[in-house]
């Protein structure tokens, strides 16, 4: 259980890197950059720790999974970027996915 907290504090990390790095403007501006970049580091550390007992792909696909819908959630509330139909449509495929590996999955289980 607590290599999904890591993560989760990975998927976070990452989250917040992401957020960040659009504020960033490419850079150009101080905070948001050192967030990003710490967030990127935070994050990898975390999924590195999560990888000793949880199987690369299926971390994966749950980091894309709950990244995706954060970011996207992010990406509304702070840059007001609304996706549209088949976008939401899409995401929720991406999120069935991993629902299905999570429970259905033996891999999932080493």
């Amino acid at each position: 259980m607590k290599n999904y907290l890591f993560l989760l504090v990975a998927i976070l990390f990452e989250t917040i890197a992401t957020s960040s790095l659009k504020a960033s403007e490419q850079f150009t501006k101080l905070i948001p950059s050192l967030i990003t970049v710490i967030g990127y580091i935070a994050a990898f550390y975390f999924l590195s720790l999560t990888l000793k007992t949880i199987p690369v792909g299926i971390a994966y696909a749950i980091w894309s999974g709950i990244g995706i819908v954060l970011i996207t959630l992010a990406g509304i509330v702070l840059f007001k970027q609304i996706p549209d139909l088949p976008a939401i449509i899409g995401m929720l495929l991406i999120v069935a996915g991993v629902v299905v590996i999570n429970v259905f999955s033996k891999t999932s289980a080493h």
